[in-house]
């Protein structure tokens, strides 16, 4: 006996099939960039962005911004596979966002810290741990400098122009993370952390995996390729697209 269906329940059949296949393609990669500031807040911010979304797109990732906290839920973020902290500063999520950002840390996701990311939820301790080392002070102005790649502890690249401010941290974040990058404290006044000065780094960190820079603070730094560069390997090592950060 052979079971012949009506046009029309094959037809219905058959659009029902195309949106489960539909559905169970894998959405997008996305990017959120987040900039609410409670405390300072940086001009370069929009330049940040707009650099951010740029550096995205290169490496497949849709990248939303957004300065509102409520974007901070467990299902919200389940949309993304990297968080961005672009110059944040001061308390700027409740204790219900604190914990879905912690959730999707756990998960597996990324998350990218951007200079005044550092300056950003002081009690909050597992935050502190999340970016790596929390922002001190910093020399007065914009200062040169030249920054220096590394590798596995020693220096690996070209050292490249930089005149940026220059954060000095709370504590020397190396025993907690791997350094990709110092300044040297003799080509500048006001630096606090001797020979050793990390400016940029990376680390796996509670399931997922997190990368910061603390340049950024003057807009013309997001015009350097060197700079970019930088960002978009931090892009890459936080959405899980390489384990070279």
């Amino acid at each position: 006996m052979t079971l012949r269906l009506p046009a029309q329940a094959f037809l219905l059949l058959f659009g029902l099939l195309c949106a489960a296949v539909a559905h169970a393609q894998p959405t997008a990669d996305r990017m959120l960039v987040f900039s609410k500031t409670a405390k300072f807040r940086h001009d370069a911010i929009p330049v940040a962005v707009a650099a951010l979304q740029r550096v995205a797109a290169q490496e497949g990732l849709l990248a939303d911004h957004s300065e509102d906290a409520d974007a901070f839920t467990a299902a919200n973020l389940a949309r993304y596979r990297v968080v961005v902290f672009a110059s944040t500063t001061g308390d700027v999520l409740d204790e219900a966002q604190q914990q879905a950002l912690e959730g999707f840390i756990r998960d597996g996701g990324g998350f990218v810290g951007v200079h005044a990311a550092a300056d950003t939820e002081y009690d909050w301790p597992w935050y502190g741990q999340l970016v790596g080392a929390y922002f001190r002070n910093h020399p007065p102005g914009l200062q040169p400098t030249h920054v220096q790649p590394e590798h596995d502890g020693r220096p690996g690249g070209t050292r490249w122009a930089i005149t940026d401010e220059l954060y000095n941290y709370r504590a020397n974040p190396r025993p907690r993370v791997r350094v990709i990058a110092t300044v040297d404290e003799r080509e500048y006044e006001g630096g606090t952390m001797g020979a050793d000065h990390p400016i940029a780094w990376c680390h796996a960190f509670d399931g997922g995996r997190s990368w910061y820079t603390g340049l950024g603070h003057d807009a013309r730094v997001y015009a350097m390729d060197d700079f970019l560069t930088q960002l978009r390997r931090g892009v890459r090592y936080a959405a899980g697209k390489s384990d070279d950060c």
